[in-house]
C-alpha cells in the first residue's frame, strides 16, 4: 500500500491487555515527532464496553469504539487476552471490513490468533510467539506457522513474534513508509537497531546443560577472535569434549551447528562495520574473519537478501 497523509494507525485494547505489547505500538505511531514531515496519526479504540482492564493493575479508556476502524489505513492488535477465546464478533467484522476495503492489518504477539479468527489470513505465512506457533497451527492447520522468525510482511497483513519482536515489526513498516533515513532516526531514539538479525530459536526452552557455564565462555572468546579461522576441531578440544559431544552440546547452547552459529555471528560484526566505519568491503571482509571480499558478499546475500553495499547505504550512520 502506498503512504498517503495523514495515515490513520488505529491500535485496539481489550479488556486484559497486554499493557508491553501495547506500549510498544504507541512509541512508534503515537508518540508525536515534530522533526518529522507527514507523521502518523494515531488512535486507540476499545474492543469492548467500559474500561479495560490492563496487565499491571491499569484501566484503560480509549477515545474511540471499533467504528473508528472504518476510517484506519492500519490497524494493530497487540497481543490478545488468551489464544483459546473468540474475540468478540463486532471485532472480528470490523477487522474483516477494514482488510477488504484496503487496510493495512498488523498484529503483535498472540494477537495473531484474532486475525486468524476475522478470516482474512487464508492460507498465508505468519507467526506468532513460539510458545503459541503449535497451538495456532492447530486450531488453522490452513495457515503456514513459522516459529523462527521476528516477524512476517506479507504485504497488507502483517504478524510478529512475541513481545519484543513487536517492535522489528513497527520498525519495518516505518521503513516501508517513510525510509531507510526515518527509520535509522527513530531506531537511535529508541536505542534499538533498525533492523535486527536472527530470530525466535535462539529464544526457545531448551535443556540446561552441564558445560553451560564453559560455553558461554566459549562463546565470548570466539566472538573476540572472528578475524582467526577457528575450526571447530580447535573449539571442541578448547571446551575439553569430543568433536561429537561439542557438536551436539553447542547446538542445544545456541540452536545452530558451529560453522553456522561463527557465520552469523560474523555477519552480525560485518553489519556493525558497515555501519559504524568507513572500512572497506575487503577490510571488513579480513577483519570478520571471512578472508575473501567475494566470500562476505556469497553470504550476505545469501542471509540478508542485498549486498553489503546496499547495506551500508541504507544504514550507515557516520
Amino acid at each position: 500500500m502506498s503512504f498517503k497523509k495523514d495515515h490513520l494507525v488505529a491500535a485496539v485494547i481489550y479488556d486484559g491487555l497486554c499493557t508491553f505489547e501495547y506500549g510498544q505500538v504507541v512509541e512508534a505511531f503515537g508518540l508525536p515527532r515534530p522533526e518529522f514531515d507527514n507523521w502518523y496519526r494515531f488512535v486507540s479504540c476499545s474492543a469492548d464496553s467500559g474500561p479495560c482492564k490492563a496487565v499491571g493493575g491499569l484501566q484503560v479508556v480509549a477515545d474511540h469504539g471499533l467504528e473508528i476502524l472504518k476510517e484506519a489505513d492500519t490497524i494493530v492488535i497487540p497481543g490478545w487476552r488468551s489464544v483459546y477465546e473468540r474475540p468478540p464478533e463486532a471485532l472480528l467484522e470490523a477487522i474483516w471490513a477494514a482488510y477488504y476495503r484496503g487496510a493495512r492489518i498488523v498484529s503483535v504477539c498472540s494477537g495473531v490468533f484474532v486475525l486468524a479468527a476475522a478470516g482474512i489470513l487464508g492460507n498465508q505465512q505468519v507467526t506468532t510467539h513460539w510458545r503459541h506457533a503449535d497451538i495456532l497451527s492447530k486450531m488453522y492447520p490452513d495457515l503456514k506457522v513459522d516459529p523462527n522468525v521476528l516477524f512476517i510482511d506479507s504485504g497488507r497483513i502483517m504478524t510478529s513474534a512475541g513481545s519484543a519482536a513487536g517492535l522489528d515489526l513497527c520498525l519495518n513498516i516505518i521503513r516501508k513508509d517513510h525510509g531507510a533515513a526515518i527509520v535509522n532516526k527513530v531506531a537511535k531514539r529508541l536505542v534499538l537497531p533498525a533492523q535486527r538479525d536472527g530470530g525466535q530459536a535462539q529464544f526457545i526452552d531448551r535443556p540446561q546443560v552441564r558445560h553451560e557455564k564453559a560455553m558461554q565462555e566459549l562463546l565470548q572468546w570466539v566472538r573476540k577472535h572472528l578475524k582467526q579461522q577457528i575450526r571447530v576441531e580447535d573449539l571442541a578440544r578448547r571446551a575439553h569434549m569430543s568433536l561429537r559431544t561439542f557438536i551436539r552440546r553447542f547446538k542445544e547452547a545456541t540452536g545452530l551447528p558451529p560453522a553456522r552459529w561463527m557465520i552469523q555471528e560474523r555477519l552480525a560484526l560485518a553489519c556493525t562495520c558497515l555501519e559504524e566505519t568507513r572500512m572497506s568491503v575487503e577490510e571488513i571482509a579480513d577483519h570478520c574473519g571471512f578472508g575473501l571480499a567475494d566470500t562476505l558478499r556469497h553470504h550476505f546475500r545469501d542471509q540478508m537478501g542485498i549486498s553489503p553495499t546496499r547495506y551500508r547505504q541504507n544504514y550507515q550512520l557516520v
